[in-house]
């Protein structure tokens, strides 16, 4: 297809804009360069790498294989805001969780992509590891294991790590398409992800 068309979202049931015949148009916006500096295998003003003290003022350890750690900057917190309330327009909730960081390699210069295979798979086992511990508390509804790149991403810190947010509720659009998935599978006797379109 290459005329405007709206497409089925499967896993929200949402029907979604595409107008492939815009990538045609003229762009006279922001480009942006490819940065040609590299980075040092070991940067001393990073708070990500081993050895070096973090913005909180904790001491990282010096690990040689993926490092998790607390967030020092959660964006959640074990108790939640108790006075979370009101009505209408004003209406809130309490949420409660925990943010964890983990660096997948002590070396600075690395993204994931650039791991040897074995250190990769040292990444995987400890996002595992992490949804594992995270799912199994009964104060936890959900666990998001994801990675910011780049500045414009809101990556704070070019050394390769990720993120790990475990949450007391699960988020509107995660519970959307999970009845979603259950409408389908109630309707047709199999899962709607995992089979041939």
């Amino acid at each position: 297809m290459s005329g405007s068309h709206r497409r089925r979202n499967a896993l929200t049931g949402e029907w979604v804009l595409v107008s492939p015949h815009r990538t045609l148009r003229p762009w006279q916006g922001q480009h942006e360069a490819a940065s040609a500096a590299a980075r040092p295998a070991y940067d001393p003003q990073c708070y990500l790498c081993p050895g070096n003290k973090r913005a909180n003022g904790a001491v990282n350890p010096q690990y040689t294989q993926p490092y998790v750690f607390a967030n020092d900057f959660s964006a959640l917190d074990a108790a939640g805001d108790a006075n979370a309330r009101g009505a209408g327009l004003f209406a809130s909730q309490a949420v409660s969780g925990e943010c964890r960081v983990l660096c997948y390699s002590p070396r600075h210069d690395r993204s994931l992509g650039d791991l040897p295979a074995q250190e990769a798979v040292g990444v995987v086992r400890a996002w595992r590891a992490q949804f594992a511990e995270l799912d199994a508390r009964r104060d936890l509804s959900y666990v998001l294991i994801f990675e910011n790149r780049g500045e414009m991403m809101g990556a704070s810190n070019p050394h390769p790590h990720g993120q790990i947010w475990a949450t007391s509720v699960v988020p509107d659009e995660v519970e959307r398409e999970l009845q979603q998935q259950q409408a389908y599978h109630a309707a047709h006797g199999r899962p709607d992800l995992g089979h041939e379109i």
